[in-house]
């Protein structure tokens, strides 16, 4: 079973919705013993990187995906989530995240000045490394949809997967059991769902 983690942040229900298309039992909880007792965690998350992980401390649930992560649970950050991941966001002003994928994050337009933030759209993914388990059942160059001002840096070590939009900007991390999709598997139609398809065969 996979929690979705719900602290009032995120496309929950249409996340939901995904798993019940691939036959994956997923439930939406802000309850910490569903989400312990849980086989596999997703973070979801839009808006303002401050206000998300505000409202995550103000749950304790920041504690609980930390605790989860640290024990071997297989864990997903998407869009803001992923961001949530990595040590420190500089989005309006400095925040901390929950340092579970080492890196920052910082505007596209800091690399990107000439096109339009935010990325909006379908773009294809290439592959960094080839062994990320999400990406068993997909190939270099699939396209994924994308809603974002903002990207993962100083991340090399564990970047999996970048897409091309001014610059090659992080589309995908991996940290051992803890992943993150800078976009929308919930909104990339097959290719999606193949992916989260990919995460629920993950064993802790």
């Amino acid at each position: 079973m996979t929690a979705i983690i719900d602290y009032g942040v995120g496309n929950l229900y249409s996340l939901k919705s995904s798993f019940a298309a691939i036959g994956e039992q997923a439930v939406v909880t802000g309850e910490e013993n569903e989400i312990r007792n849980a086989d596999r965690i997703i973070l979801p998350g839009v808006g303002a990187f401050s206000d998300a992980m505000e409202k995550l401390r103000r749950t304790g649930l920041d504690r609980v995906l930390i605790d989860e992560a640290e024990k071997g649970k297989p864990v997903m950050g998407i869009c803001l989530g992923m961001q949530m991941l990595f040590d420190k966001s500089y989005e309006y002003g400095e925040y901390d995240g929950l340092s579970l994928v080492r890196g920052k994050v910082r505007p596209i337009a800091d690399v990107s000045k000439n096109l339009k933030i935010p990325q909006i759209g379908w773009n294809s993914l290439i592959f960094k490394k080839t062994d990320c388990p999400i990406f068993k059942y997909i190939k270099d160059g699939d396209f994924v949809y994308f809603v974002h001002s903002y990207y993962a840096d100083e991340c090399t070590e564990s970047t999996v997967a970048v897409t091309e939009y001014g610059a090659l900007l992080t589309a995908a991390v991996q940290n051992k059991n803890v992943f993150g999709c800078q976009f929308h598997p919930e909104k990339s139609g097959d290719t999606g769902l193949k992916i989260l398809k990919a995460f629920c065969e993950i064993q802790e």
